[in-house]
Formats: C-alpha cells, sequence, structure tokens
C-alpha cells in the first residue's frame, strides 16, 4: 500500500461511520514538512518573501469539507451494495426491519422473496418495493427511507499532497475527496483537476472558481472506483507588494493582471494605480530577468501575464494633500483641512483651543471622593493646586519639509503674538503638509516668573490658605502680604517642606539603606569565616539573633519616607520665649524679619505651629516622657531630669531640635559644652546606650554619633527615631 494510502472500509458502513474514518486518517497523518516549489524559492530570492500558493491554506483543515453524514441523500441518489434500507409494511400482512442491500444488489423480504434494488434511485424506492410486494399481497400499504448509507473507495493520484487510496462516504463529491486528500501538492494543479470513471474523462474541476466563486457546477458526485487526477501545475505568477491576497497564483491561457487581482477583490483602495512594478523572465536572451513599470489603469489592467511574472503593487502615499497638523499641548491634536492663504490663527482660533481634555477629567475627578468624611479633609486641601498643563506662551514651532534640499525646516514664532495679538511676523502663513507644535512650560522649562505656582501656608498665622505666589517672592515676603504670624505662633518649630527637597531626601535615604544592607551581608560573611569549632554554636546563635534585628531594623528604615523638610536654621536666641507669653507685635516683626529670604517654588508648604509647653527625651531613659518646658533649662538639666538608665551612654546623646536640626557633642563648638545648650520648647533629647551591648537597638545607635547629621539632611523627625528604637 503506497504512501497516503488508506485501508479499504468494509461494505456497509454508513457514511457517518466513513466519514469519521476520513477525519480519523487526516487527524492522524504526520505533519509534513513543507516543501517549496521552485517558483516559490525564485520568488523568495528575488522579493525577501515566502508566499504561498492561492488557496493553500483551506487545505490545513480537509475535514471542514466533508460531506454532511446528517443531510438527507438527493432524491437521484442511486442504490447500491451496502445501503440500508428502512421498510415497513402493514395491512394484510405486517413487517418492519432494516435490510441490507448485499453484494448482488438484492434484499430479501420474508413471504415476498428477493428484491433488486441495486440502481435504484431514492425517488423511485418505495414505487419499486410496493410493485414487489403487491404481486404477492393485496391491501397493503407499505414505506421505505435510507438508514446507513454505504462507503466508497476513490484513488487520488498525481500531484496530490497524500495520493492514495481513500474511503469515502457515498455522498461525497469530487470536491470532498480532493479535501481529504490534502489537495494539490507544490507542484500540483489547482486549475484542471480531473475525474475518470470507466477510464473516460467525466469532469474537470478548477478550484479558483471554488474558492473566488463558490462556483460547484464542476462538481460532481462519486462512485466508486472513480481516479481523481490531479496534473502538475501550469504557468505560475507571483503577486506581493500592497495588497492582502500576496500569494502565487498558477495562471489559464489568456489570464491579465485584472484576472488575476479580481481572484482577491480586485484593486485594493489602498493600493495606487499609478505605479506597479512587473519583473518578467525571457529566457531566451543573454540576461533572462527584466522589469517594467506599468499603470494600472484600464489598458494595463488588461495585460497578459505569462509564466515566472512577479508583479509588484505599491502603496498609496501617506502624505495628506491638504492638511496641517496641530499638536502639542493643545484640546485636540489632530490633522486639519489647509485652506489657501491658511495662517496661525486660523488653525488656532482662540486660546481655549489649548486646553488639553486632560484637565477636565482631573477637574471631574475632583468631586469623586467615596470616602464622604474625605470632603473636608486633606484630600480637599492638597487637590488645590494647578490642575492644568499651562502653554508656553513665548515659544512654538512648525516643522516644514524642503521637498528641494529633502530636508525639514524649523520656524518659530510666539504663540501669545499670533493668535492674541495677531502680529504678523508670528502670526505666520501655513503650508500644505506643516506640522504646528504647542508645548508646555515643562517641554521647553520656562522661568519660574512665567509659571503659575501654589503654595500652602497653615498653622499660625493670620489668613491660613493656598495662594498663588508672585515671581521670585519669598517666604517673609508672603507671610507680610497674608497679614503675618499670630502672637501664638513659634516660628523656631516652624516645618517649611519642598517637593524636590523631599526627592533628594528620599533618595539619600534609600542610599543609607543600601549601605547598611552591603555592610550587613559583610559583616556576616566575615563573622562566619572566622568562627572557632569551640564556640561555633553559641557565636551561630548569637549571629542569627542579630541578623535577625539586623533585618527588621532596616525594614523598619524601609517603611519611613523622607518629609522634605527644610531646616530654616533660626537663632534660638530670637524665640526662646515662656509659653504663656503673647508675643508683642514688635517681637513678630523681628521674628518674622528673622525668616530667610528663601525663594518660594510650586508645592511649598509652610506651616507654624503655636508654642508647645514640653519638652520630650527618648532612647535609653528612665523618665521617656514629655516635660514641662522651663526656659533657662539647659540639655544637661534634660539629662538629669530624663534619668538614663544603666545601659545609657550620655557622652552619645543628642537633640532633635524643634526647627528639624540635630546638635550632637561633636557638633558643638570646641569652646561650648553640649550640656550648657538651651532647650528650646519643642526640642527632643535622645540617649542611645551603650555601643558596647547587644541590644536590639544596638544595630542602629551604636553609630548614632557618627548619623545625627545624616539624620538631620534626610529629614527624619523624632517620631521616625522612635520607630527605629522599637
Amino acid at each position: 500500500m503506497g504512501l497516503g494510502q488508506t485501508p479499504a472500509m468494509p461494505q456497509g458502513r454508513d457514511a457517518g461511520t466513513a466519514e469519521a474514518s476520513v477525519t480519523a486518517i487526516s487527524a492522524q497523518r504526520t505533519p509534513r514538512i513543507q516543501t517549496l516549489s521552485q517558483f516559490q524559492r525564485f520568488v523568495q530570492a528575488g522579493t525577501g518573501v515566502l508566499l504561498p500558493h492561492y488557496g493553500s491554506n483551506l487545505f490545513d483543515s480537509p475535514q471542514a469539507y466533508a460531506p454532511d453524514s446528517a443531510a438527507p441523500p438527493a432524491a437521484e441518489y442511486v442504490l447500491g451494495q451496502g445501503d440500508e434500507v428502512r421498510i415497513r409494511i402493514w395491512g394484510s400482512f405486517d413487517y418492519a426491519d432494516s435490510q441490507t442491500i448485499d453484494r448482488n444488489g438484492q434484499i430479501t423480504l420474508p413471504k415476498v422473496g428477493t428484491l433488486q434494488l441495486s440502481g435504484v434511485q431514492v425517488k423511485d424506492l418505495e414505487a419499486t418495493l410496493r410493485k414487489h410486494v403487491g404481486t404477492v399481497f393485496n391491501n397493503v400499504s407499505l414505506s421505505a427511507s435510507l438508514g446507513k448509507l454505504r462507503g466508497i473507495t476513490v484513488y487520488v493520484v498525481g500531484q496530490a499532497q497524500q495520493p492514495g487510496t481513500y474511503n469515502l462516504s457515498s455522498l461525497s463529491t469530487l470536491v470532498n475527496a480532493v479535501f481529504a486528500s490534502g489537495g494539490p501538492g507544490p507542484n500540483g494543479s489547482m486549475r484542471s483537476i480531473q475525474l475518470k470513471r470507466g477510464g473516460q474523462a467525466i469532469t474537470t474541476l478548477d478550484l479558483y472558481d471554488f474558492i473566488a466563486q463558490g462556483d460547484k457546477s464542476k462538481d460532481v458526485r462519486l462512485q466508486p472506483g472513480d481516479v481523481i487526477m490531479i496534473p502538475p501545475a501550469g504557468p505560475r505568477v507571483a503577486l506581493t507588494g500592497a495588497t492582502d491576497h500576496q500569494a502565487i497564483y498558477e495562471l489559464k491561457p489568456g489570464n491579465t493582471i485584472q484576472s488575476i487581482l479580481q481572484l482577491g477583490g480586485g484593486l485594493s483602495a489602498l493600493t495606487t494605480p499609478q505605479k506597479a512594478l512587473l519583473e518578467r523572465v525571457a529566457p531566451q536572451q543573454n540576461l533572462p530577468r527584466q522589469v517594467q513599470e506599468i499603470v494600472l489603469n484600464a489598458q494595463g489592467l488588461q495585460q497578459t501575464l505569462q509564466d515566472g511574472d512577479v508583479l509588484t503593487l505599491f502603496g498609496i502615499s501617506p502624505q495628506f494633500a491638504n492638511a496641517v497638523t496641530l499638536r502639542g499641548n493643545v484640546a485636540a491634536p489632530l490633522r486639519y483641512s489647509f485652506n489657501s492663504g491658511m495662517r496661525i490663527s486660523d488653525l488656532i482660533h482662540e486660546p481655549q483651543a489649548l486646553i488639553q481634555s486632560d484637565y477636565f477629567v482631573r477637574k471631574n475627578g475632583l468631586v469623586q471622593l467615596r470616602d464622604p468624611e474625605n470632603i473636608a479633609g486633606a484630600r480637599v486641601i492638597n487637590d488645590v493646586k494647578n490642575l492644568l498643563q499651562e502653554v508656553n506662551w513665548d515659544y512654538a514651532a512648525i516643522e516644514r519639509l524642503d521637498p528641494q534640499e529633502v530636508k525639514t525646516t524649523l520656524l518659530t514664532f510666539n504663540l501669545r503674538k499670533a493668535i492674541i495679538d495677531k502680529d504678523p511676523q508670528h502670526n505666520l502663513t501655513l503650508m500644505p503638509g506643516d506640522v504646528v507644535t504647542v508645548f508646555s512650560v515643562n517641554d521647553v522649562p520656562v522661568p519660574m516668573s512665567r509659571r503659575t505656582q501654589f503654595v500652602r501656608i497653615g498653622g499660625e498665622v493670620r489668613v491660613p490658605g493656598i495662594y498663588t505666589i508672585k515671581p521670585g517672592e519669598t517666604l517673609p515676603q508672603l507671610l507680610a502680604r497674608v497679614g503675618g504670624i499670630t502672637p501664638q505662633a513659634y516660628l523656631f518649630g516652624a516645618e517649611f517642606t519642598r517637593e524636590s527637597v523631599r526627592q533628594q531626601q528620599q533618595k539619600n535615604l534609600d542610599q543609607v539603606i543600601r549601605r547598611l544592607e552591603a555592610q550587613a551581608s559583610s559583616a556576616s560573611a566575615t563573622l562566619s569565616a572566622n568562627l572557632t569549632p569551640d564556640r561555633a554554636v553559641q557565636a551561630t546563635a548569637l549571629h542569627q539573633q542579630q541578623m535577625a534585628q539586623q533585618r527588621a531594623q532596616i525594614d523598619r528604615l524601609k517603611a519611613m519616607r523622607s518629609q522634605g523638610r527644610v531646616s530654616l536654621e533660626l537663632d534660638p536666641e530670637l524665640f526662646a520665649q515662656a509659653p504663656t507669653d503673647a508675643l508683642s507685635p514688635e517681637t513678630l516683626r523681628i521674628q518674622q524679619a528673622a525668616l530667610p529670604a528663601l525663594p518660594l517654588e510650586d508645592g511649598d508648604a509652610f506651616v507654624v505651629p503655636s508654642l508647645p509647653a514640653f519638652v520630650s527625651a527618648a532612647g535609653s531613659v528612665n523618665n521617656e516622657n514629655s516635660m514641662i518646658f522651663k526656659p533657662d533649662r539647659t540639655l544637661g538639666d534634660l539629662i538629669k531630669a530624663a534619668d538614663p538608665t544603666e545601659e545609657a551612654n550620655p557622652k552619645a546623646a543628642f537633640v532633635l531640635r524643634a526647627d528639624g536640626s540635630i546638635r550632637s557633642r561633636q557638633s558643638t563648638g570646641f569652646f561650648d559644652r553640649f550640656e550648657s545648650i538651651k532647650v528650646m520648647p519643642g526640642d527632643t533629647l535622645i540617649v542611645p546606650v551603650k555601643a558596647d551591648r547587644e541590644t536590639s537597638y544596638n544595630f542602629l545607635v551604636r553609630a548614632l554619633r557618627d548619623w545625627t547629621q545624616i539624620f538631620s539632611n534626610l529629614g527624619l523627625g523624632a517620631a521616625a527615631i522612635r520607630t527605629l528604637r522599637n
């Protein structure tokens, strides 16, 4: 049995079984390695594209074109060996059973005898049975129908994908058999498939008619012993380029460019008819390959194709003939129709065209608060900010293609003078194809004086709120503009935060964390390498405990976020006062004038607390509590009041001041004593443990004397340091 052949199916199998057999055979086929035709390789070498044969993809699922076994056979269906006939007789003689036509074409009815049914058409079945039964019995009625249908054996030969013997349903046609065999092979014809019966050609099938037009006029029903012959393919051409139907097509005599294009629905609107390339092979010449440029007009479409032609189509130009493009910080970045004499102000009619739609989205989102309690909370305060992406009014540009030099030229103009003042020097005349770009103040950074900036002032000020700052305005100037501070204000403890500082502080904090992780890993490796056997167990347990403590401390550091606080470095002497003192207008003026002339930026926040009445102590102290502020109290007095523990190291103590700065023994001058520093309201004393004790606090504070400036620079407050020691 040859390659692709299937064993003959036993007689009497029904159509559903036959079809299932074909489907199973198709499913069991070993996936074949794709074989390329010579012309496919030729086209791929010339174009770089591997083109399929037109219609070959339909044969990937041959079972999709199997006959429908549930459909009733046609009236002209001819009965034959293996067909099942269901017969019911009633009256003077009762009978109900199924009979299968034997190899002699007969069935046998009890009390009636043998009946010849082979060759009888379905439409004549009941009449034939009634005639035979009527010769024996009178006054009988009967009905007959077909049950299981026989299978038939056909042969597929020639240039088929899988030639061989096929057992198919008796309802199968020529098309069913071609698909069951996988269709024509790489060198097989799809346009002249022949069906032979008894040595005579019954029909010739052109699969292109079936695929492109659904024409089955040449498709006939198969009979046992039929032979399907797939001859070698005829002349072939390739279609490539700007088309959805790139493929290799088989020609028939007289085929033109138009007839090949029509197989794919004709010339696409995205294909330019002004130009196509036709590569042609002339074997009789020394240089056999030629190329010619053709126009796909009525005359060009009628050009006859020949074997070996490669037709390349081109897409339409993406260039717009009458459009200018507006993009950037605008409401509708689109292409707009160009009119003769069109200027910038005609493209951008009014300033509202520069408001991006995102602004309204953000604005609408301000009222979409799911938690009603947040309506009057910090969410609303933080939402009062510049939601608009502001336009750079001083600079915009036109990109224009110079077709002579084949380069882009850039024309710049002042946007405000163009669309508001209508200044002819800036309200430039546009050309087709121009691209007008409007920039925001962030696209091309502009001086701060040209930006809208908001700052937030809160606490003990006359009129807390969010304000638009003027160009170059400083903190003292803004305070004066909003009425200054109240008599209860404590400027030394004021908190000034800036977003750019917060980002840099967070970056520095992340670097510290990475350094600590590296040091912890290095210390762990060093300890492991120097363990002696006599103390390995005890040292390992201690080491694991220390590592767990270190990881916990690092995790706490990772959870921290820098605040962006900037220490204003105010002189404490100017702000030393009792908690019950009310500031006089002159004192208020002097204190407010002491603020640094710091130029404000967008997003700055300045909060002035009221004068606190307490100072705090934390760390390794017995009295970890808040204590009443006394004007003459020094750090030495505070250390005594805090009562350091036995494990404490008072020499390493430091104070976190209310203004965000940190003072330690190392930061004081040579002639200054740390203990003699006067305590300010809101100060926090930190007393670490001794550096040689292995405690949960030791990982961080053993070197905290060297870190006091780091914490100050990172903007971490007393609350953060308390978190680290827990």
